[in-house]
């Protein structure tokens, strides 16, 4: 066993007999049959907060959990958001997972500049319009929002991650923010009033999201987001009990909040690294900074993945000739080979974040005991404090 796998098994009950055995997830001992083919798997339960329930996950928390993730793009006013959530189990089977294209970003006639061979897709461990999971829950709310010419998408990994462990995760395209109103200078914007919006509509659960209706927690919400998104939930402490921000500084006091996982990277040229270690420093509160060796401003989405075969997204849209493509090249940091790898910086924030969000929003006992153990778990955490109240 790895140093991470041997913290895991420390705190994980029976897991030596699991290792001895070649077991990895346990069996309901009420059936005593195994299902056959044409039924659905025996998936172990675990209580929540004020009797929700959810299925037990992987106790590596940077693993995937065990629901299948639906994906639904909703209309809020005019707004466009993306809606990925636990799907009912086996909905899956026979589907083919989501592929989001990039060019959708853009004005029409820029996207079409760029050809299906040298596109930057956007691959997501999702199915489309699934059906939710209404055995379980009512599940947590993850809202996100996106850094400056991003968009709802730009952070997928963590979003499949977090919905497949549980939780119902939400994210808009921002206008006057997003890729394509960058690149066209539309910059008109209004971040808080869109997360608002945003809120407002996942309380009320009609329209585009009537199918959450009564299988979501909005008492128990989470906020993050990246640069610019960052910094506009650093506020939301008021209504959300834990905060997330990325390479954006810390958090402001709230009556809600409950915990801040402040994260950075230490090779950020553009959020320097000195900014998320003060705003560390001025977060109140049950609080925890990651810093990540060699890491840039993109660490915390998938930007730096899509299209590296072929250059990468701001190399794309220059060689494809899309208007104003070198205006974002100052935001391209943290992509370079010799910076830490995209799949690296992710895994990290899967790991550091999952534990606080279970804990906090789902009830799920003491499930940030490894996150001291980060530095040894990952070479690559260059430093991680903590401050729990």
């Amino acid at each position: 066993m790895n140093a991470r796998q041997l913290i895991l098994c420390a705190l994980t009950i029976g897991c030596v007999a699991c290792a001895e055995q070649n077991i990895t997830e346990p069996v309901n001992s009420q059936n005593e049959t195994a299902p056959d083919e044409t039924t659905s798997p025996i998936q172990e339960t675990v209580a929540g907060c004020d009797g929700a329930t959810f299925l037990k996950s992987p106790d590596d928390p940077a693993v995937m959990g065990p629901w299948a993730v639906g994906a639904r793009t909703v209309a809020i006013g005019e707004l466009i958001g993306e809606i990925w959530y636990p799907a009912q189990s086996q909905s899956e089977i026979g589907l083919e997972e989501i592929i989001y294209d990039i060019r959708a970003q853009l004005d029409p006639a820029e996207g079409a500049k760029i050809s299906d061979e040298k596109n930057p897709w956007h691959p997501c461990e999702c199915y489309r319009d699934l059906p939710l999971d209404t055995q379980r829950g009512p599940y947590p709310v993850i809202v996100f929002v996106h850094g400056t010419a991003g968009f709802r998408h730009q952070s997928l990994s963590f979003m499949t991650h977090w919905a497949s462990r549980g939780f119902v995760v939400a994210a808009l395209d921002h206008p006057g923010l997003k890729l394509g109103d960058l690149l066209a200078f539309r910059m008109t914007q209004d971040l808080g009033g869109d997360v608002a919006k945003l809120v407002d509509a996942l309380d009320a659960q009609s329209g585009d999201l009537a199918f959450l209706a009564g299988a979501i927690d909005m008492t128990r919400l989470a906020a993050s987001g990246h640069s610019a998104g960052g910094q506009t939930i650093r506020s939301w402490g008021g209504r959300a009990q834990v905060l997330i921000p990325m390479a954006a500084g810390g958090t402001d006091i709230g009556e809600s909040l409950k915990s801040s996982l402040i994260l950075g990277g230490m090779a950020d040229g553009v959020a320097q690294y000195s900014g998320q270690q003060q705003g560390y420093e001025q977060t109140t509160g049950t609080k925890r900074l990651v810093g990540i060796s060699n890491a840039g401003h993109l660490a915390f989405s998938d930007l730096c993945m899509v299209g590296r075969e072929n250059g990468g997204l701001v190399q794309i849209a220059q060689e494809a000739g899309v208007t104003n493509a070198n205006f974002a090249s100052f935001l391209w940091d943290g992509c370079d080979p010799d910076q830490l790898p995209a799949e690296t910086g992710i895994e990290i924030v899967k790991y550091a974040s999952t534990p606080i969000l279970q804990e906090t929003l789902q009830c799920r006992g003491n499930q940030t005991a490894t996150l001291p153990e980060l530095p040894t778990l990952f070479p690559d955490v260059g430093e991680y404090l903590e401050a729990i109240e």
